[in-house]
């Protein structure tokens, strides 16, 4: 019987799981070395379906982008909160988000949070004005809002979501030789996707409520979500075990994880693992997550290799769209 709700459930607890998260070398695979691209798919669901996140090592990523990109973060933050404020958090989910927020209302592993202690700056696709989907007023399709006065922040900024794209592309293949359908097979899905990029400051916290957290455990509702290294600690995952761990540092690493788009997808094959994050570090720590997704009408149906007669589908087919709105309303609540 298919599922009628929307809410991510908990993975359940494996006791046989892995404690460490797996690290993925991208560069044979890159430079089209003669295997590399099924060598991969191997790891890859290995890693998906046994932890949830993986590091990549020898993405294309130039560092200095990398290192702007976090400069921009820190540039867009040190702003008054009255000039953040002026292109706050809109109901495209673009824009500013002040300090608590927002609440994880949709987490299934703590009931009662209490705001998020994190602040963040938002962005999509950087569409036109004269583009159909914004004249037409489609949700989650509309114009990002950009600070006034802090020059090269944009540019910054949009490079580093075409180059986060195009690396989130070229693992789309991956994934597929993972799930065992051709490598193309999902890219049908992908010919404009979605994103969502996100800047967020996490204030140094000293004592801390119940179910007070920077960011309160949660799952996220990507496809993908590419994350570069953090120098700063405060992000801990919740492994299949039911254990937590610190993320460990690595250097020139994107630590990548799925969603619940992703677990649904694939009839909870690959995990949409729980993270929290705790800034204790004693300095203020940023990151710069990017979400990637299906194209905006692309309906998400139980993949072929997923489900058979004693694993029927879990889950009604959903589009972006569709499962975006239920994140907003979960998180946002009207906004």
């Amino acid at each position: 019987m298919l599922t009628d709700t929307l809410a991510p459930t908990p993975n359940p607890i494996r006791h046989d799981a892995p404690e460490e998260i797996p690290v993925l070398d991208l560069g044979p695979y890159l430079r089209g070395d003669p295997g590399a691209l099924h060598a991969l798919g191997k790891q890859l669901g290995h890693a998906l379906e046994n932890v949830g996140f993986y590091f990549i090592v020898n993405h294309g990523i130039e560092q200095a982008l990398i290192d702007r990109t976090f400069a921009a973060a820190r540039r867009f933050h040190a702003q008054p909160v009255d000039e953040k404020l002026k292109i706050k958090l809109d109901s495209n989910l673009r824009g500013y988000e002040p300090l608590k927020g927002s609440t994880t209302r949709h987490s299934a592993f703590e009931a009662n949070n209490r705001p998020n202690l994190n602040e963040a700056f938002f962005i999509g696709r950087d569409l036109a004005p004269d583009h159909p989907d914004v004249l037409a007023g489609r949700p989650f399709r509309g114009l990002n809002q950009w600070p006034d006065d802090l020059p090269g922040f944009r540019e910054d900024v949009l490079a580093d979501c075409r180059a986060a794209e195009k690396l989130g592309l070229a693992l789309v293949p991956v994934y597929a030789v993972a799930l065992g359908v051709e490598p193309g097979f999902l890219m049908r899905g992908f010919e404009d996707p979605m994103f969502t990029f996100r800047m967020s400051h996490y204030p140094q916290t000293g004592a801390l409520e119940d179910n007070e957290f920077s960011l309160a455990p949660h799952a996220d509702m990507s496809f993908m979500t590419l994350l570069p290294d953090n120098e700063v600690p405060g992000l801990s995952i919740r492994l299949p075990n039911g254990r937590w761990i610190d993320a460990p540092a690595m250097a020139g690493s994107f630590l990548v994880n799925g969603g619940d788009l992703l677990r649904r997808y694939t009839n909870d094959r690959f995990l949409a693992t729980p993270h929290k994050v705790l800034n204790r570090s004693g300095v203020e720590r940023y990151a710069i997550p990017f979400f990637m997704d299906c194209s905006y009408d692309f309906v998400m149906e139980c993949l072929p290799t997923c489900r058979g007669e004693h694993n029927p589908a879990r889950y009604e087919p959903i589009s972006y769209a569709e499962f975006r709105k239920f994140y907003r309303r979960s998180h946002y609540g009207n906004v």
